[in-house]
């Protein structure tokens, strides 16, 4: 990349005008002429750039024209005379832009591109060429009218029978996803919570997340917990989602109301400490308090290495799990991308006001 030069010239007490003056770049916060020697570190930032700068320091000598401006390794330092003004320090910033907050995430998770798929009973069309990418750290949400294919996107993507991709790739991970059975995926850290959970008669809950656990574990390559062990592992998530240990003893999902139902997917999420967690419509169903834990344990399990892609109606929802994008889909397409400002628009003006931004 081009390198700029950028002179920085400190006169009585403006150390720095030139430069800020010169080259349009703003927020520089620097010590004045009038100190002998001191530094700070900030950002300097030219339009929609930005430079990551070390050290700012200026120093005084005679009568305050020489000064000195230091930054990081991509910042040379050369002197030339000026006159009878004697050295003026010249810093060549060579373009390396400091990535913005929503780009400070770490490898690319999930890649989905033109994604089609339809029923596979009628052949109906669903999706219609979805792209997505999801890096690790992230937080995506996807809204839309009903029909618009997002519940479809999340259940193609964990390989639900029902639905028969018909073109379009998904790379998980670095390898391709619909290589891999539904059992392969889950194994992988792909979870989903369903929209609806069903209920499963005859088994305990305790049994079944020990189960799925324990295959997870076994996938990893990691020693299987017994069920002292595990009743260990279980008790502060069960906690952190202000569930009694008696659900535990109760067949999964079975007379759950759908605040509980919602509650043990999240659990079920807690458990398999999954990489990449897919929320169906977590919020509906709840009420204030519910939504307030289940959001706050879905916060617990977020880390650098790991991404939720959430599918709501709702900005409640958005106010408690703060989303990175938020991407509105329809006709089987994402057809805008924005950050939680477009969760706003959409409660304030609904879906008239996003096609109005097209």
């Amino acid at each position: 990349m081009a390198a700029a030069m950028l002179p920085v010239v400190a006169v009585a007490s403006r150390p720095l005008i030139a430069l800020q003056q010169k080259n349009g770049i703003r927020n520089i916060d620097t010590p004045t002429a009038e100190s002998a020697c001191s530094s700070s570190t900030k950002f300097v930032v030219k339009g929609r750039r930005r430079w990551r700068v070390e050290e700012i320091a200026t120093c005084s000598r005679n009568a305050g024209r020489n000064s000195s401006f230091s930054a990081s390794v991509d910042v040379s330092l050369t002197q030339q005379q000026n006159g009878r003004r004697g050295l003026t320090t010249v810093a060549t910033v060579t373009e390396a832009p400091v990535e913005s907050e929503q780009e400070k995430v770490g490898d690319v998770l999930l890649e989905v591109r033109g994604l089609c798929a339809v029923v596979e009973a009628t052949g109906k069309e669903i999706l219609r060429g979805v792209d997505l990418t999801i890096r690790q750290g992230e937080v995506h949400a996807i809204m839309g009218k009903n029909g618009s294919g997002k519940s479809t996107l999340s259940k193609v993507l964990v390989g639900h029978p029902d639905y028969q991709v018909t073109a379009g790739t998904a790379v998980y991970k670095g390898e391709n996803l619909f290589d891999k059975e539904p059992e392969e995926r889950s194994h992988a850290g792909l979870f989903l919570s369903f929209q609806s959970p069903v209920e499963i008669p005859g088994v305990s809950n305790m049994d079944f997340l020990r189960m799925a656990c324990n295959a997870r574990r076994a996938s990893l390559g990691v020693p299987e917990l017994g069920p002292l062990e595990f009743y260990g592992y279980l008790s502060p998530k069960l906690a952190a989602l202000n569930m009694d240990p008696s659900f535990l003893d109760r067949n999964v999902n079975e007379g759950f109301s759908g605040g509980e139902k919602k509650r043990n997917e999240i659990l079920q999420l807690a458990v398999l400490e999954a990489d990449m967690a897919i929320l169906d419509e977590i919020d509906s169903g709840l009420d204030v308090d519910a939504l307030r834990d289940v959001a706050s344990a879905v916060n617990g399990l977020r880390k650098s290495d790991n991404a939720v892609l959430m599918i709501t109606h709702y900005q409640r929802l958005l106010e408690y799990i703060k989303p990175t994008y938020v991407h509105i889909m329809e006709a089987g397409r994402i057809i805008k991308t924005g950050d939680s400002s477009l969760a706003s628009l959409l409660e304030a003006g609904g879906y008239e006001a996003i096609k109005d931004l097209a």
